[in-house]
């Protein structure tokens, strides 16, 4: 079965620690809800640093990613459906969703 990132772009800080609260109950209710389908529920970013083309690197991001889940579902139109319905699109925060490709374990070449 496919397997889809959800990719987790920006989102508001909890005003409060009940706020906070409030919504986590709300994602892990989230996350109940899609079973078995869920393959890594979320990967929350921390301490972010960015690598340049010439080797340099840098505290912070060039991009709004604060975290994503694996999700597995049979079509992307599943896939969208249940990110529409995810709880971080409460706070503020934006999902991209993209199709993941296995790729293979060992390269197969071959030599004529």
């Amino acid at each position: 079965m496919p397997k889809y990132i959800f990719v987790y772009l920006g989102g508001e800080y909890p005003a409060s620690p009940e706020e906070g609260q409030k919504h986590f109950a709300q994602y892990q209710e989230w996350l109940a809800s899609l079973g078995s389908a869920v393959v890594s529920p979320a990967v929350p970013f921390k301490d972010t640093h960015t690598v340049h083309p010439d080797r340099s690197s840098e505290e912070g991001s060039t991009a709004a990613m604060s975290g994503l889940s694996i999700i597995s579902m049979p079509s992307l139109g599943e896939a969208l459906a249940a990110a529409k319905s995810c709880p971080f699109l409460d706070i503020g925060g934006t999902l991209e969703v993209s199709e993941m490709l296995e790729m293979p374990s060992k390269p197969s070449y071959k030599h004529n």
